[in-house]
């Protein structure tokens, strides 16, 4: 797409944005400036860490976290892959928008501003630590004072990095190499003067190669937890038949480039059953084994802040870039627009403004973490920013964010089996969309009563009990459409 062309659409969505944020009414500007510490992990289900999930993981820091901070249990992602949903974080904004529909593809368009810029703007120290994954290269970026990183997805063991732009091959576990650079920063940085008689605060976003495939564990957990075994999921026993078309070719033949071209024509069956319920036990230990490293790595910081007095003004926010699939729905992965794809672990700890052992239900997005954090920071919030500063969530004044839910997809040559998908959630309603495929054909729409079928189970598409309610989830996905400015895809795959 041409950047200046995305640019004026880009402006049209914001122009329409509803209900606008206004500067002035969403900065918080506290005696002492909040300082940041941001927290991700890589692929992750939204119930893993705080609910129980596995009760043989134990992530003692992590609990602590939650224990002494806010659990947001509707955190949303606006693009359930890596590379877009960070470039939405950083922008505020939708992948349509910013441009990064795939993954290792490309950076945020340069004409927006991203928040550590307008953070630096306010006055503060930002370092970036860990995986960007958007263009394909390590260099630094605009925005960040310090920069250590690495291409692409990096490796666990004995990386090569790029710190400030010099290259340097590290030997160690990755985790446990960005948590010592954290470190470093935050003693080298702890006595800098803004020449007001404060220190100058910091933002230091630690975001972590953990989890992402393929799973290796630092060396000490290899063999943690080895007798942890995972629960069959409500949805593993689902036979497709209520799904669209694409659901079911892609169960039989697979989602790839060369299998779905050459699964073109096939039948596809009316049904496909379950078999008994499997699971990769060992290589989905190791994906949890690798929070172990990240557990005790926000254990060294937390400490850390704490002996130098400063952890209790840090606003510590922890998340995962996407959801995960354990099994649901019979997937491994994330991209499609169920619960277990789209939501994402959240919790942040700021005791001036968030209780201890507190849980959020109001719905949350991605984008709505760049108007957030400058709002803390009572910092300038960019008008081309998409998302809503949910600073009156964490203050008890209202349940989560205004509007409606959008998500997007967008198709990917490597797998062209998943199509586009847009989707429209509110907190009792979720209507996904296959803009680019023929309804005709079978591939229809899904309709989920997320109240009455947590689990998305039952799609009520055709049914007429449900006929009112997806008249009104169509009108919203139209009106959100044209509030954010959305633009088709580049690539939609031909047969």
């Amino acid at each position: 797409m041409i950047i200046s062309k995305r640019i004026m659409l880009m402006g049209a969505a914001v122009a329409l944005l509803a209900p606008s944020i206004s500067v002035a009414e969403e900065q918080v500007v506290p005696v002492q400036k909040p300082n940041f510490l941001f927290v991700m992990i890589d692929d992750m289900a939204p119930d893993a860490l705080f609910d129980n999930r596995f009760p043989f993981l134990k992530t003692p820091n992590l609990e602590r976290l939650a224990k002494e901070g806010a659990v947001f249990d509707n955190m949303m992602v606006t693009t359930s892959l890596c590379s877009p949903s960070r470039a939405s974080i950083m922008t505020g904004t939708y992948a349509h928008i910013h441009g990064v529909r795939y993954n290792s593809t490309q950076d945020p368009d340069p004409r927006l501003k991203q928040f550590p810029q307008m953070l630096q703007k306010a006055g503060y120290k930002t370092a970036m630590i860990g995986k960007w994954h958007m263009a394909r290269h390590a260099r630094p970026r605009p925005g960040f004072d310090y920069w250590l990183s690495f291409k692409g997805q990096g490796v666990y063991n004995d990386p090569e990095l790029n710190e400030n732009g010099t290259v340097l091959n590290e030997k160690g576990y990755i985790t446990d190499i960005l948590t010592d650079k954290t470190i470093n920063f935050l003693t080298e940085n702890n006595d800098s003067s803004t020449g007001s008689g404060q220190a100058q605060p910091f933002y230091v976003q630690l975001w972590h190669k953990a989890c992402h495939g393929p799973f290796i564990p630092a060396e000490r957990h290899k063999d943690a937890f080895s007798e942890g075994k995972f629960k069959e999921p409500a949805s593993w026993n689902i036979d497709f038949s209520d799904c669209p078309l694409w659901w079911r070719r892609a169960a039989v033949y697979g989602v790839h480039y060369d299998r779905w071209v050459a699964s073109e024509g096939k039948p596809v069956p009316e049904k496909v059953e379950a078999g008994k319920w499997q699971v990769e036990n060992t290589r989905r230990l190791n994906m949890l084994r690798c929070l172990l490293a990240v557990d005790e790595g926000l254990g060294r910081v937390m400490n850390l802040l704490e002996k130098q007095g400063r952890l209790d003004n840090t606003v510590i926010i922890l998340m995962a870039d996407n959801g995960y699939f354990f099994g649901e729905h019979r997937k491994g992965d994330k991209r499609l627009a169920y619960e277990e794809s789209i939501r994402v672990p959240f919790a942040i700890r700021y005791p001036a403004m968030l209780k201890g052992g507190s849980r959020i239900k109001g719905l949350l997005t991605n984008i709505d973490l760049g108007p957030t954090i400058l709002a803390l920071a009572g910092a300038e919030i960019p008008k081309t920013m998409q998302g809503e500063s949910f600073v009156p969530v964490m203050k008890g004044e209202a349940e989560g964010r205004t509007a409606p839910f959008f998500y997007e997809y967008f198709q990917e040559k490597y797998a062209p089996g998943i199509p586009t998908m847009l989707a429209i959630r509110t907190p009792d309603w979720k209507y996904i969309s296959y803009p680019y495929e023929s309804a005709d054909a079978g591939n229809f729409g899904e309709l989920y009563h997320l109240s009455k079928d947590q689990y998305e189970i039952q799609n009520l598409i055709h049914s007429p009990e449900a006929s009112t309610q997806l008249k009104k989830m169509k009108q919203m996905l139209e009106k959100a459409k044209e509030q954010y400015g959305y633009t088709s895809p580049p690539y939609k795959y031909k047969p």
